[in-house]
């Protein structure tokens, strides 16, 4: 098994769920007492909020890159990036390092496809959900993105930042989600993205009346099996869909 790079910290506590199921699939795959190979960066989130929040999308790709080749410095083979909003400076990243990046809505994109479903609702933060860098690349594979109206949106980003981000699980904010993943199905959604990394620790398949897609969970499915195909082909092209 080669080495898989987190860049993580965005923040920590789905971070830590990245290693957890790391770990957890790599002793599903190869038995006994196996774990995975793994090194991480995890950077200071309140400092890439502020970026976010003030639109400093250079800045804050800047910072990544840096971390990313820290990574490839440590020994990663390959490179993932923790966070669905942050892939907004996938590109930067991904220019930064010679080792490949596996891009989460890549990953996310194959398992839709893969299921049949073309129709997604998409839950995130603001950014994932309204710019175009994560649906665009979600539609580039063919798929149809509907995301919550305003209300739902500025619901959906609110608990991720105010609750989840800082370890706060909420009954009333399941059920908030809960409905809006209801009014998103009753739009035509055949199957709900959990498009922020965190989402995960609040949304579980159970409170969706269709399948849904976690993205943490995808992306570190894909990095396992990418991780053991590069022990066998350390010199890939590219990393594509699992």
């Amino acid at each position: 098994m080669r080495t898989i790079g987190l860049l993580g910290g965005m923040s920590w506590e789905s971070t830590a769920e990245y290693y957890r199921l790391l770990n957890e699939l790599t002793r599903e795959r190869l038995g006994g007492l196996h774990s995975s190979r793994c090194v991480l960066y995890s950077v200071d989130f309140a400092e890439i909020e502020r970026l976010q929040a003030e639109g400093r999308w250079d800045e804050a790709a800047e910072v990544l890159a840096e971390a990313a080749k820290a990574l490839e410095a440590a020994g990663a083979d390959l490179l993932l990036i923790c966070t669905n909003t942050m892939h907004k400076v996938a590109d930067e990243v991904a220019a930064a390092v010679t080792i490949p990046l596996l891009h989460l809505a890549d990953t996310t994109a194959g398992a839709i496809l893969a299921s049949g479903m073309r129709r997604v609702g998409l839950l995130g933060t603001a950014f994932t959900m309204e710019q175009d860098f994560y649906r665009g690349r979600l539609a580039s594979h063919g798929l149809d993105v509907l995301i919550p109206d305003a209300a739902g949106r500025s619901t959906v980003h609110r608990v991720i930042y105010e609750e989840l981000c800082v370890g706060i699980v909420r009954e009333e904010s399941r059920q908030a989600y809960q409905a809006i993943i209801k009014e998103l199905v009753a739009a035509g959604a055949e199957g709900i993205v959990l498009g922020c990394t965190e989402i995960e620790l609040l949304i579980s398949p159970d409170d969706s009346p269709v399948p849904v897609f976690p993205t943490t969970r995808l992306h570190a499915e894909a990095a396992v099996r990418h991780a053991l195909a590069l022990a066998d082909n350390p010199h890939p092209t590219q990393l594509g869909n699992p």
